[in-house]
């Protein structure tokens, strides 16, 4: 018998065993799920989607009106800064904020009466002739300096046919109906901007009271705080470059007229808009489109006076005008300020360029008053400095912000409104 319990010369009956591969074949793990979860889980999901859908209907419903409380909010941090020195002569903040509003009212008034029938006369007519002066400003470049630019691709590149021009000009001279339209939706979307706007800026004390109350102790503080700086912050931005727009149209509108350049009044506008709302490049936009109009037209000459005046205006603004206008206002690096005016721009359109500022102003004034900026070390301050940043002693040693004692004058701010605000109530 052998070891195995079988007799000597009988071998083991079973077959034989193959031998075990030096591969290791895959393996299917099959994955059960509990019913009742799988249930669960598929219903959650299909609960965000439909969220999801609900809520992109809800903003598509009402992203206009939120665009317009949005405007609503900008104009009432715009006004801040002048209600309240109002309202510490003793004004009432609703009286304060009327009487600023009353005033923008006249000067808009006025500037209608008397430059509202030129102004839109001019800009149908430019709209009408915008094709026909970049061909004849094409040409002109075409034969100055011996190339060979297609005046067509240029049109077509930039959606400037003469039917896209026939559509818009249209549109903004329009028919009876269509003129009727748009100006009873500009006024309604103006009357929604101008009420939202009073009751930001009178209510502004109860308004921050009704969301203080809501917060706890400790983030109320955060709260007023973030408040105070944001609004006072940015409505100095806010207004410093409406000033310094208006000043800059006045001069251009002025200096385009003197010259002698097309419709110098639209002309004038946008280069007082462009230079303060479109940083690095704006200014060379509003001296660019005047002068695509004056080489159209054959004034070469004019050219020259458009590029001489622009280059002393600026020198005027940069170290007359800005230092006295923006002093009590924030800095932004020009990078990110054109950067808020490209995404604004992509979120709301044209307009959105416009205000892209005063909201990145808002939000850096925010991370200011939060954010904590430490000292260079002297390898880092060496090898990043410049002629410039060598004489400006706030770069190399950046301080970081007192949190306690911006909350303690946040908190006397307050109490003084308070102590205000009750003063007119007795009386």
């Amino acid at each position: 018998m052998t070891a195995d319990g079988y007799p000597r010369g009988v071998s083991d009956p079973s077959p034989a065993r193959p031998a075990a591969s030096s591969s290791t074949e895959p393996s299917v793990q099959l994955v059960a799920f509990e019913p009742r979860r799988l249930r669960n889980s598929v219903i959650l999901i299909l609960g965000i989607f439909i969220a999801y859908l609900v809520l992109n209907w809800l903003f598509d419903a009402v992203g206009h009106f939120l665009f317009i409380l949005l405007l609503a909010f900008l104009w009432a941090i715009a006004m801040e800064p002048i209600v309240r020195r109002l309202a510490a002569r003793g004004w009432k903040r609703g009286a304060a904020t009327g009487l600023v509003m009353v005033l923008l009212f006249l000067i808009s008034l006025i500037f209608s009466v008397v430059f509202g029938g030129l102004f839109a006369q001019q800009v149908n007519a430019l709209l009408e002739n915008l094709p026909s002066a970049v061909t004849s400003a094409v040409t002109w470049i075409n034969s100055t300096f011996r190339t060979t630019i297609n005046p067509a691709d240029i049109t077509a590149g930039l959606n400037i046919t003469p039917g896209k021009i026939a559509e818009v000009a249209s549109s903004f001279a329009g028919g009876l109906l269509g003129l009727l339209g748009s100006v009873v939706g500009g006024i309604f979307d103006a009357v929604t901007v101008v009420v939202f706007a009073f009751y930001l800026s009178a209510d502004n004390a109860r308004m921050r009271r009704t969301i203080g109350s809501w917060l706890p102790a400790e983030q109320q503080k955060v709260f007023m705080t973030v408040w105070d700086i944001a609004v006072e912050k940015t409505g100095g931005f806010v207004i410093s470059k409406v000033a310094l727009a208006t000043l800059s149209a006045i001069a251009h509108s002025v200096a385009f007229a003197i010259i002698g350049v097309p419709y110098w009044l639209p002309m004038g506008i946008l280069a007082g808009i462009t230079s303060q709302f479109i940083p690095t490049i704006g200014t060379y936009i509003g001296i660019l489109i005047p002068a695509v109009f004056s080489l159209a037209d054959g004034q070469t000459v004019d050219v020259l006076w458009i590029i001489v005046f622009a280059t002393l205006y600026q020198q005027i603004e940069n170290y007359l005008l800005m230092p006295r206008i923006s002093r009590w206002t924030m800095n932004m690096h020009p990078a990110v300020a054109l950067a808020s005016v490209f995404i604004g721009l992509a979120i709301f359109g044209p307009i959105g360029a416009i205000i892209g500022m005063p909201i990145m102003a808002a939000v850096l004034a925010v991370i200011e008053t939060y954010g904590r900026r430490y000292e260079l070390i002297p390898e880092l301050h060496e090898a990043t400095l410049d002629g410039d940043d060598a004489t400006d002693p706030t770069l190399p040693h950046p301080l970081p912000l007192d949190d306690e004692a911006v909350i303690a004058e946040a908190w006397r701010r307050e109490r003084e409104l308070d102590a205000q605000q009750a003063t007119q109530n007795e009386s």
